[in-house]
């Protein structure tokens, strides 16, 4: 960060540019704008892009009125030319690191690196917060930045690493109010790192280097993880044994201390539990030769549940002589998530593929997701009336969205496994 920034009025002087635009950059700008920095919304996203110029949000955390009035302000530019950050005195990149075959995929941050350096100059500030294995900030990230701009990090210009903790459709967490994690590759780029983020942010929380700071994100996601993994594995052998694991749980979170809460589910979703915890496991190989167990059994347990959450679909038919080809089968809920329209990994894909396999004709409704990757191979269903219900030979409840008529759903299906436990009655199951 330059000089100037520490300073508020001279704020809209420092030009920040962020790289990615989707659910962790675009709060991440609409914030930089709103404090006064100048701020340039890169992604190679065209659709993404017109649509931001024009003030249309595309994530929920974000509105439109949020987008028209970071460009009223004259301190936003959303932009798909890499010209535009030219001058930057701060860049933050925010791309996705998805997995390929089971190993780190890093070529958006790669594209990314040699996106800027053309552009990083002396006194510079770039920051990382796309969630990654320990390590990838000094040992990968720097050095492409390093060898295309001639610069050293920590030397000519400041480099940091501070991860995502963005929860789509989180209203009492959002960007501001979450606590930050940042770090930087020397006390220099720490400094200048935390100091910008405390313009953002009520809080941030310092780690001793890089490397801690990209555990801690995936230490944050392997805990849910296994968490849920645990749980769900109880509550397919309880139901085994007879007994109602879902009053378990809320017996056992009467207790003030020592227990934390966590919830069956048809599978998890989103980009953070699918896939971080296993580049925390691919690293622990990579490094030490040593497999992460309680990774490997967390995955092969939540990995395993949507295929389960089928099978409890045919077991469930079957109870009342129908088979899964040919019935009709309504799937409520797509987003990953509820009350969000983020269908990244979401457990509902391989749920529906499977049904589609096993000859099913699968509707579904989910008001909330718009464009849905299954979109060609499913019937989508605007509105959720009585009529649809009662003509499905299943429904299954795979997101619980807050807007849903889960009396409805109650009084006109006649057969509902609810993965979620919304509702009850003499016509609904439990996972």
């Amino acid at each position: 960060m330059s000089e100037q920034a520490s300073n508020p009025e001279d704020l809209a002087k420092t030009k920040v540019a962020i790289i990615g635009q989707g659910y962790v950059g675009l709060p991440v700008a609409m914030r930089a704008v709103e404090v006064g920095f100048n701020v340039v919304g890169f992604d190679l996203d065209v659709a993404k892009i017109e649509g931001l110029a024009a003030g249309k949000t595309h994530i929920d955390d974000i509105s439109d009125d949020d987008v028209a009035a970071a460009l009223a302000s004259g301190r936003y530019k959303a932009s798909t030319q890499p010209r535009d950050l030219a001058g930057f005195d701060i860049a933050v990149i925010t791309v996705p690191t998805p997995l390929s075959d089971g190993v780190p995929d890093l070529r958006f941050i790669e594209s990314s690196g040699n996106t800027i350096a053309r552009f990083v100059r002396p006194g510079c500030t770039v920051i990382l917060e796309s969630t990654t294995y320990p390590g990838t900030t000094e040992d990968y990230f720097g050095p492409i930045l390093e060898d295309a701009s001639g610069l050293t990090p920590g030397v000519d210009f400041h480099l940091g690493f501070s991860p995502e903790r963005i929860d789509p459709g989180n209203k009492t967490w959002n960007f501001q109010r979450t606590p930050k994690v940042v770090s930087g590759v020397d006390e220099a780029s720490l400094k200048v790192v935390q100091g910008f983020y405390d313009l953002l942010v009520d809080q941030t929380v310092a780690t001793k280097g890089t490397k801690e700071a990209e555990l801690t994100k995936l230490l944050e996601n392997t805990f849910r993880h296994v968490n849920i993994a645990l749980v769900n594995e109880l509550a397919i052998n309880s139901r085994e044994l007879g007994i109602d694991f879902w009053d378990v749980i809320d017996a056992a979170k009467t207790k003030p201390f020592g227990f934390m809460p966590f919830y069956p589910g048809p599978g998890v979703g989103g980009h953070c539990l699918p896939i971080d915890p296993t580049y925390l496991s691919w690293q622990f190989e990579r490094e030490l030769g040593t497999v992460s167990e309680f990774v490997k059994v967390a995955n092969s347990i939540n990995n395993g549940m949507p295929n389960h959450v089928v099978k409890r679909i045919q077991g469930g038919l079957n109870d009342r002589k129908k088979s899964v080809n040919g019935s009709r089968v309504l799937v409520v809920g797509v987003a990953y998530k509820k009350n969000s329209n983020d269908a990244r990994e979401t457990p509902a894909t391989p749920l529906i593929e499977q049904l589609n396999k096993l000859g099913a004709d699968v509707l579904v409704h989910d008001t909330w997701v718009d464009s849905y990757e299954l979109d060609d191979v499913v019937t989508r269903v605007p509105d959720l009336t009585a009529d649809i219900l009662e003509n499905a030979d299943a429904v299954v409840i795979v997101t619980d969205h807050d807007d849903l008529d889960y009396s409805l759903i109650t009084d006109s299906a006649s057969y509902v496994l609810d993965t979620r436990r919304k509702i009850s009655g003499p016509n609904v199951e439990h996972i």
